[in-house]
């Protein structure tokens, strides 16, 4: 079973006037977008009871490894992107310690997943 960070947010048409060049160029009348997700405080609060296994980051190092190395899932590269507050593999440079929180039913449980 697949479990996407998108199954818990909302869908919405976004027709705003500050898109209408875009939208004119695409020829559409809308874009279809995700929400912006929010997590509690006591998600993050959570957080810190959560076991963590360590990975120092290096040449080559994607998120969506590290997930599928840990979690068995690449699509779960977000979570540890979350836990580290880095959206992004730029947002981190080799050396660095990257939290992998551990048990991923419990992590998905706080977040609302």
């Amino acid at each position: 079973m697949t479990i996407s960070r998108y199954d818990v947010r909302k869908l919405i048409m976004n027709s705003s006037p500050f898109y209408s060049e875009l939208l004119k160029k695409r020829d559409v009348k809308f874009i279809n977008q995700y929400t912006t997700p929010e997590f509690s405080k006591t998600a993050f609060e959570e957080a810190q009871d959560f076991s963590y296994s360590y990975h120092i980051w290096t040449h080559g190092d994607r998120l969506y490894k590290l997930a599928n190395k840990h979690y068995g899932n690449s699509e779960l590269w977000w979570v540890i992107a979350l836990v580290n507050s880095k959206p992004t593999e730029s947002h981190f440079q080799i050396g660095d310690t990257v939290l992998i929180p551990q048990p991923l039913n419990r992590v998905l449980e706080a977040f609302g997943v």
